[in-house]
């Protein structure tokens, strides 16, 4: 749905325009990175509830500020490497010892954002060669491609209800994608990061009204912490412009 729709919305002269890249190498790791993601997320949800998911996968931004220096030779500042303490302790009080989260499952969703870190660092790096319909609709290929090969192990044919949803799935993933991309070119990062968080809002509501999942105090108190870790590394980063 969301290869679809791009070609749709983006309406491209010819299909070779969205696939010529400078770094086809780099491309198709992080059409991979985006393809582990989301089976990691996915999966893991299976199991864990879907706000203390969703905030893990919030210690990405703040993996990504640990692995800018060696990857990309940014240099962090103390504050900065502060922060990714702050939120590692974060994941701790929400996969604590002796709490529900506490269960090899909850790998996966680290696993997931480790992955989106790799994918959001090599982004940096495509953005300097590639354009960025390119890199979206490859990586968009190479996922569909993927996951395709995927299907005979685990196909199940959905009902007309779970066809619908996954329909609503590709536009919202395609619709907040350009929104995101729209909201970057009007503002800097550090001004957005904030409204970023309110995902996490969003995450607990959802799950809450739809699958009667509540995060527990210490689960609060530890994505408070991730939320804290992140705004720390942009509050740096808008200081330093």
């Amino acid at each position: 749905m969301h290869i679809m729709l791009m070609l749709v919305v983006l309406r491209p002269p010819s299909f070779k325009t969205l696939i010529i890249t400078k770094n086809p190498k780099l491309q198709i790791i992080r059409g991979l990175c985006m393809v582990n993601t989301n089976l990691m997320f996915i999966s893991a949800l299976h199991f864990i509830p879907l706000a203390e998911g969703t905030a893990i996968i919030y210690l990405s931004p703040l993996l990504v500020t640990a692995m800018s220096g060696p990857l990309l030779g940014e240099r962090i500042a103390r504050l900065q490497w502060i922060a990714v303490a702050i939120g590692f302790i974060g994941v701790l009080f929400i996969v604590r010892p002796g709490g529900s989260m506490f269960h090899p499952v909850a790998l996966l969703a680290l696993g997931a954002a480790l992955s989106f870190s790799v994918y959001q660092i090599i982004t940096r790096k495509l953005n300097h060669t590639d354009r960025s319909s390119t890199t979206n609709f490859i990586s968009g290929l190479i996922s569909a491609i993927v996951t395709s090969l995927l299907l005979p192990f685990f196909w199940k044919t959905p009902t007309l209800y779970f066809a619908l949803l996954m329909v609503l799935l590709g536009i919202s993933a395609l619709v907040s994608h350009l929104w995101m991309t729209k909201a970057y070119q009007h503002a800097k990062p550090s001004t957005l990061a904030p409204f970023s968080y309110m995902q996490l809002l969003f995450a607990g509501f959802i799950g809450y009204v739809f699958f009667n999942q509540t995060p527990d105090f210490m689960g609060l108190i530890g994505m408070l912490v991730i939320v804290a870790g992140g705004l720390l590394v942009f509050s740096k980063v808008s200081y330093k412009k």
